[in-house]
């Protein structure tokens, strides 16, 4: 046999939930201009965990499938799409990439906490104080997000770990994630964000490893809830 085997692709949980609510829409059971049942009501009857099904309705909204209409419900589009047969990938799935960053970000900052100098914690206190003025106007603060934990990241000495937090903080670009900080991110949440910054740079600047440790979980926790929850 000629040539390289073809790689498959391991398909997503969103992707699979979004392809199981496409069936029932091309089914009939959910008609064109039909508001899907509750969030709590498709999340049982398809037995996934709401914030998997959350991704899913994101997924099927960016291929033209559904509209989300804040504070009203979810609802089969009117207009007809050529939806795919299968729902494209879109990007990790921001609830296990959260979870992913906690787990390799809180022991990242561990070696960091041990090693970090007087000239990086003014580095991170300058970049807190840019991300305030840039919230205070109204501005979405992503380059001072990714500079604070880029910035812990390369102060734990070793390359790949900062490499890959870094890597893992740009998949907020991806399109699933990017479409879920329209819809859930504003003024109100990324205060929040910048208080728990305040928090693990406060335990960096005691030399408190395992304080540090802790403010980063509940950061990205909270942030995950925020984003995959609200």
């Amino acid at each position: 046999m000629n040539g390289q085997a073809k790689i498959i692709e391991p398909r997503r949980l969103y992707q699979q939930i979004a392809d199981q609510i496409r069936e029932l829409i091309e089914s009939g059971e959910f008609l064109a201009g039909a508001r899907l049942p509750a969030e709590r009501e498709l999340a049982q009857k398809l037995g996934v965990s709401r914030p998997s099904l959350r991704e899913a309705l994101i997924a099927l909204e960016i291929d033209g499938s559904v509209e989300i209409r804040m504070g009203s419900g979810v609802y089969v589009s009117t207009e007809p799409v050529q939806s795919p047969i299968r729902t494209k990938s879109l990007g990790e799935s921001p609830s296990e990439l959260m979870q992913a960053r906690a787990v390799l970000e809180g022991t990242t900052i561990l070696l960091a906490a041990s090693r970090i100098d007087t000239t990086a914690l003014e580095n991170l206190r300058a970049i807190l104080d840019a991300m305030r003025k840039e919230i205070e106007t109204g501005r979405k603060p992503l380059d001072q997000d990714r500079q604070f934990h880029t910035t812990i990241a390369e102060q734990s000495g070793n390359s790949v770990l900062a490499r890959l937090v870094a890597d893992l903080f740009d998949e907020r670009h991806s399109p699933i994630s990017a479409q879920l900080r329209v819809k859930f991110e504003d003024k109100d949440t990324w205060f929040l964000a910048l208080q728990e910054h305040e928090a693990i740079l406060t335990a960096l600047e005691n030399k408190d490893a395992l304080l540090a440790q802790a403010a980063m979980h509940s950061h990205l926790d909270s942030s995950r809830r925020r984003w995959v929850e609200n």
